[in-house]
């Protein structure tokens, strides 16, 4: 059947205001389940319904509209007071939501009928609207015909898209006029033989055109973070529950920006860190009393701006890490020999091992080993880092840090064997050079750093370029999780600002590299992974400490 190309462009844009329109209603729900009196609330859940179903319903979209007229029934009675607004009703219409997420877009994708879970969730719906203990008394309340899903529909694919605001367009439009004009200016001075002097004044003229163009490009791949935290608030609520707990999420800067290219990265890795925090940190509600707490515990999850970067910190008042149990796993899994000699940040950090646990029993949520991990590896990919901090009795703390953007970074060039390599500006501590009476020096080496020792590692040895290297080299002094080590390199090259492009299929997987960039000659340069690097060299038998 072909589908009117208008048509289909509505129904996506239905499914992006109703992805929006579906976090709001279960934002209220989660807030109506501390103020079942709040008549705001449960009024802002059944507009969304309401919306929801005369959308779908002027679209075509059956089943949808089907499910969203019994939804709205029961809200209705609900708002008029002849029901109570009840927990079971709440997690009901919880389900409701969690059934629009996949009954829309399949209902876009072409699918005509409710699938036989989503229908049994409408008689549900339907008989708590009719105040009845079961559904069977009075039948079905959805139509025969929504009883089978559509054979032969494919999965709706996910539409990436942004919401842009008009006015970044506009300044957008304006700064290509602008440059267009500078273009023919410069065009029209060569068509005249005017001195090469003046056509390359005129020229770098444009430059504060081409780098306020790029600031709003940039600022086009911005999205505030609030859509990103919210639904933590249900994550929260449904791991507490299952695991017998008290818990709430209280979220703070919701209007912090980031690019569009961080969000699902840091939606993964904020998963598994409130996870971790509701089912290992926040005590049971009995323990919690007899240490003089509230019964319920509170996760606070904040997000701002620090020093460059996006900084979000994962708090909770729970009980804290407990050292000696993280002490005797570490011992046990052969990790440290003597765990106790650790600092207590160096000790935190083996929870992020891989298969590193210390649960005393495996549930659906905690006890394989395969969480913190998980979060390291995303941070890492992204130019991130994490830590932990923590405090018996009180609480923990964990700390995402991540670059404002995945596309463009500030750079120090730096020369190996003829060849051009970036390091990422952020991880740069400065630059020495390397002392005459280490320049004799094997692979890797340590050097005094105003009376302080400080272990290096000869990238030559690194990359795996052969040949002597030349008579003065540099170090560059890199810092990764608080630590600080040494890269020695060939020529020390400079600041520079990167435009990151990917890496192709074949080089997936290449250890020490997280992308290239376009050199100014026209070149292909490396960027370097300092994190991957300094493991790299660990591996090898480096002296270099374990940073990671």
């Amino acid at each position: 059947m072909t589908v009117d190309p208008e048509l289909a462009a509505i129904q996506q844009f239905f499914a992006v205001e109703s992805a929006e329109n579906l976090a709001l209603m279960e934002d209220a729900l989660l807030r109506l389940e501390d103020s079942p009196a709040d008549a705001e609330l449960l009024a802002t859940v059944f507009r969304v319904a309401h919306t929801i179903k005369g959308d779908a319903g002027n679209l075509g979209l059956t089943a949808v509209a089907d499910l969203a007229h019994v939804l709205e029934d029961l809200l209705d009675r609900m708002r008029e007071g002849t029901l109570a607004v009840s927990p079971e009703r709440i997690e009901l219409v919880l389900r409701a939501t969690d059934a629009f997420r996949e009954l829309i877009p399949a209902a876009v994708a072409g699918a005509q009928a409710l699938t036989p879970s989503q229908r049994e969730l409408g008689d549900e719906i339907a008989a708590s609207a009719r105040d009845e203990e079961t559904r069977t008394a009075a039948g079905p309340a959805l139509p025969a015909d929504a009883a089978q899903p559509v054979a032969g529909v494919a999965p709706a694919r996910r539409a990436r898209t942004l919401r842009v605001e008009v006015e970044r367009l506009d300044r957008a439009l304006d700064l290509l006029g602008e440059m267009a004009i500078a273009r023919g200016r410069v065009e029209q001075m060569l068509a005249d033989g005017r001195p090469a002097r003046e056509v390359l004044a005129a020229h770098r003229d444009a430059d504060p055109l081409h780098a306020a163009l790029q600031e709003v490009v940039m600022r086009l791949r911005m999205v505030p973070l609030g859509p990103v935290l919210a639904p933590f608030r249900r994550t929260v609520r449904d791991v507490a529950f299952a695991n017998g707990r008290l818990a709430r999420l209280e979220v703070q800067g919701e209007e912090v920006e980031v690019d569009t290219s961080l969000v699902e990265p840091l939606r993964d890795a904020l998963t598994h860190m409130v996870r971790n925090a509701v089912d290992h940190g926040i005590e049971p509600p009995e323990a919690r009393l007899q240490a003089g707490k509230d019964p319920q515990g509170v996760i606070h999850l904040t997000a701002g701006h620090e020093g460059g970067s996006i900084v979000v910190r994962m708090r909770d008042d729970g009980a804290g890490l407990d050292r000696a149990r993280i002490e005797r796993r570490a011992r046990e899994a052969g990790l440290c020999a003597e765990p106790e000699r650790l600092a207590d940040g160096e000790l935190y950090r083996l929870l992020f091992e891989p298969g590193f646990s210390t649960a005393s029993r495996v549930t659906d949520l905690s006890g394989r080993g395969v969480g913190l991990d998980v979060v390291r590896r995303n941070m890492e990919a992204l130019r991130g880092s994490v830590s932990i901090d923590s405090t018996p009795g009180a609480g923990t703390t964990l700390t995402l840090r991540l670059p404002l953007t995945l596309a463009l970074i500030e750079g120090f060039s730096i020369g190996v064997g003829g060849d051009t390599y970036v390091i990422p500006l952020d991880a740069v501590v400065e630059c020495v050079d390397l002392p005459a009476d280490r320049s004799d020096a094997g692979a890797e080496g340590v050097i005094s750093l105003r009376g302080q020792p400080l272990p290096f590692v000869r990238m030559r040895h690194v990359l795996g370029v052969d040949g002597a290297p030349p008579p003065r080299e540099g170090v560059v002094i890199v810092r990764h999780e608080g630590e600080q080590a040494g890269l020695v390199v060939d020529a020390l090259l400079g600041e520079n600002q990167a435009v990151i492009k990917p890496l192709g299929r074949l080089f997936h997987g290449l250890p020490q590299v997280s992308g290239c960039t376009i050199l100014g000659s026209g070149r292909v340069a490396l960027i370097l992974d300092v994190a991957a690097v300094l493991a790299e060299s660990m591996r090898r038998g480096a002296a270099v400490p374990a940073l990671n």
